[in-house]
């Protein structure tokens, strides 16, 4: 009967969690007729992330687009200070539930001063991680589950999801090595610190995610040449667009008839 009644509970929150954050949303004008579209590229530490968004939105602004670009956590003054205590020394102690509520403080700051009016303004946004990381690292990788992820993410990402998520994939032995090399100087190797293991279960959340929602999170192998993962990036992205503007067009068509 506990568990039951805890179930019960969990759901009854989830929903109205979910209708508050749906008023909240439609309230701040983010609805998809309006809105630009929202890219997000994922993956474990090292997986090269950086490397590729700065590539793809060059070569998005080549063909013509406003492109923001931005990242998590961070984004914002506010979301840097997160990121500071959040990426930091790995000697200073932070549970896991902590750890999700200071994302998505981060998060919640970065969708009002960045995200939702660039969206607003129709332009691409293009971010460095957004929610699906907290379901592959806190989720997965602190063990939390995907429980309390969801009910916060209803409650301060509501309707704004992405349309697109690649998600950059390689082996961890592969990842952490590069990712070791890169925080070695600076202060964001708390999550490269955790190992091999922890890896493993962040990269196992993140192939969960591209298995529930096909449509949306695409796997791109992440192992080979910048060039090569860059083309493939290139290919998914190019093929999203195309099929955006043909339902656009086609809603408009409906308008006008």
């Amino acid at each position: 009967m506990g568990a039951l009644r805890s179930c019960q509970t969990y759901f009854l929150i989830s929903t109205l969690v979910r209708r508050s954050a749906l008023r909240y949303t439609y309230r701040h004008g983010a609805s998809l007729n309006e809105r630009g579209l929202f890219i997000t590229l994922e993956g474990i530490d090292g997986a090269g992330k950086s490397t590729q968004l700065r590539q793809l939105a060059a070569w998005l602004r080549e063909q013509g687009h406003a492109v923001c670009v931005t990242r998590e956590p961070g984004g914002t003054r506010v979301g840097e200070r997160i990121r500071h205590i959040l990426l930091g020394s790995p000697s200073t102690p932070i549970t896991a539930l902590t750890e999700l509520l200071l994302m998505y403080a981060a998060r919640r700051q970065h969708l009002e001063e960045v995200i939702l009016p660039a969206l607003k303004r129709g332009e691409l946004v293009l971010s460095d991680r957004f929610n699906d990381a907290s379901f592959a690292y806190q989720g997965y990788g602190r063990k939390l589950g995907e429980g309390p992820v969801y009910l916060m993410d209803q409650l301060i990402c509501g309707r704004t999801q992405p349309d697109l998520t690649l998600v950059l994939d390689a082996p961890p032995r592969l990842t952490l090595a590069r990712a070791r090399k890169r925080s070695r100087g600076n202060h964001d190797g708390r999550f490269e610190e955790e190992g091999m293991t922890f890896q493993e279960r962040v990269r196992r959340g993140y192939l969960a995610i591209s298995r529930r929602e096909p449509g949306r999170v695409k796997i791109v192998p992440a192992g080979g040449s910048t060039v090569r993962v860059q083309q493939h990036i290139r290919e998914l992205v190019d093929a999203f667009m195309r099929r955006q503007m043909k339902r656009r067009a086609s809603r408009r068509s409906i308008v006008r008839g």
